[in-house]
Parts: C-alpha cells; sequence; structure tokens
C-alpha cells in the first residue's frame, strides 16, 4: 500500500477509536426506549435497529468531516493544471490543527480563539483556506509565502527573500473543454524547499506580474493560484495575507473528476465525461 494512501487511511482508524465511547452511550440510550416499543420493532432487523443504523451513520460522517477529511470541488481555473474544474478533492482537516474555521461548517464557530493541536503548514502544501476579506468564501490555493519572508513578483517570476523560484519548461498543457484543446504554456517552479509543481503562465505583463515587495506577517501567510494570470490570490488586495486561523486544511487526494461536457439529460454521454485517470490521484 503506497505510504500516502496509508497515511490517508490512518484517521479513519483513529476516529473508530474515538466513537467506541459514542456507540456506548448511544446503546445506554437506546436500551430502555427499545423496551418500550412493541417485539416487533426492536432487534437488528426491526424498525428500531433501522433507526439505531441511521444515527451511527450520520454521526459517523459528521465526526469524519469534522476532523478528518472534507470534501471540496474546484469551481474555478486558477489552480490549473495542478487542478481542474470539476475536479472533487479531500482536504485533511488534521493537517494544520483545528480553528473556528475548520469546525465550522461554512461558518464561524466562535467557540475558541487559536487553533488546537496546530501545525505549521509546509511551503508548496495546496489549502484551502476562508477568504480572509469574505469569511463566507472558501478559495484553494497554494502556500508559497511563510511568515517573515519578503515575497515579490518580477516579471511574472516569484521571488521569495530576494531569490528567484527556479522555472523549468515542460511540454505546454492541453486546456481541453468541450471542444478543441488549446495549449497553454506550462512551466514547473521549483519553490526554496525543494518543492516542485506545475505553473501556466501565458503573459509576462499581467497585473499581477510585477508587484511590490511585500513582507508576509507574522502568523499569515501568503497564497497563489499555479495559474498566474487566471487566480485572484494574495497579490491581490481583495485576498492578501491569510491568518493561520483561516486556514481549514490541506488538499489531500482527488476522488471523483468530471468535465461537465456531458448532458444532464443524456446520461449516454456521462462515462465519457469523467476523467478516470484522475480518480485517487494525490494533490502535489
Amino acid at each position: 500500500m503506497p505510504l500516502w494512501l496509508m497515511l490517508v487511511m490512518a484517521p479513519f482508524t483513529l476516529i473508530g477509536i474515538l466513537l467506541k465511547p459514542l456507540e456506548i452511550l448511544l446503546q445506554i440510550v437506546f436500551a430502555p426506549l427499545e423496551m418500550l416499543l412493541p417485539k416487533s420493532w426492536r432487534g437488528d432487523e426491526g424498525l428500531f435497529g433501522t433507526v439505531k443504523t441511521i444515527v451511527y451513520a450520520v454521526a459517523i460522517a459528521l465526526a469524519i468531516r469534522t476532523v478528518a477529511y472534507e470534501p471540496f470541488n474546484i469551481p474555478s481555473g486558477s489552480m490549473k493544471p495542478t487542478l481542474l474544474v470539476g475536479d472533487y478533492l479531500f482536504v485533511s482537516k488534521f493537517s494544520y490543527g483545528y480553528s473556528n474555521y475548520a469546525l465550522g461548517f461554512g461558518t464561524d464557530l466562535d467557540l475558541f480563539e487559536g487553533r488546537l493541536f496546530g501545525r505549521e503548514p509546509r511551503r508548496g502544501d495546496v489549502a484551502v483556506f476562508r477568504k480572509p476579506t469574505d469569511t463566507s468564501t472558501d478559495f484553494i490555493k497554494r502556500i508559497v509565502g511563510l511568515p517573515g519572508d519578503r515575497v515579490q513578483m518580477i516579471g511574472g517570476v516569484l521571488h521569495i527573500n530576494g531569490t528567484p523560484a527556479e522555472l523549468r519548461e515542460t511540454p505546454p498543457f492541453l486546456d481541453e473543454g468541450c471542444g478543441d484543446a488549446v495549449p497553454t504554456p506550462r512551466l514547473v517552479e521549483t519553490l526554496p524547499n525543494g518543492v516542485s509543481h506545475p505553473v501556466l503562465d501565458t503573459s509576462d505583463a499581467h497585473r499581477y506580474d510585477d508587484t511590490p515587495p511585500v513582507e508576509v506577517p507574522e502568523g499569515h501567510y501568503f497564497l497563489m493560484g499555479d495559474n498566474r494570470d487566471r487566480s485572484n490570490d494574495s497579490r491581490a488586495p481583495s485576498v492578501g495575507f491569510v491568518p493561520y486561523e483561516n486556514l481549514i486544511g490541506r488538499a489531500e487526494f482527488l476522488f471523483f473528476s468530471v468535465d461537465r461536457c456531458g448532458g444532464l439529460f443524456e446520461p449516454w454521454t456521462w462515462p465519457a465525461s469523467i476523467r478516470w485517470d484522475r480518480i485517487f490521484q494525490p494533490v502535489e
């Protein structure tokens, strides 16, 4: 079994251990209630058994989504070619610990400050976060700047602490829509810690291809989309630096992908719309 898959499965084992006390508690609560019901309703095969199964399933699903993995879908092309529109992936909640945003099911629970079991993100991580200027919106970008870093774009090249990121040319990315594939220039960018990933850069004259140097404040991060000319990210005032507590989790692996070219009422087109080669692939 691949190491990344073992790491993905490990939280489910932990959740099973943590849910055991809940199962015992539910059994204590259900036992007297079951005795009040007709005999035909009792037992695992009866109506009450079905109700218990549903309650257990809901509890497990909520536990997994809250502390382990949350599903996320890609609505825009800002992370091409790493992530495509129509990708569905799992985000690990435990990667950076738990904040109000990470536990809030799309809201800020305002239960505590900071993070529980916090761990520092790594440069190059693809992370889901709550947009600082609109905390009702989730974004997904790549972490390129850590607290204390000086970040600047010069001629479309990312500079961190005065050093340009290494760029290497690769074959163009075929931007496949529902028609002909459009080739787009693709580069491989290597960050200071050695993490390499593909980026798209169609122009060196984009408004964010040349930016003044900025220093990432303590407790904040600088995130950018891999599709450099088509990304609203930390270079833009509408996003800016992302506070540590706004991080929800790290993107881990795809569980489904569809190009959305199939007709909604044409089920015979659905199999061809699924990107089978992307399913269960890790996000790197």
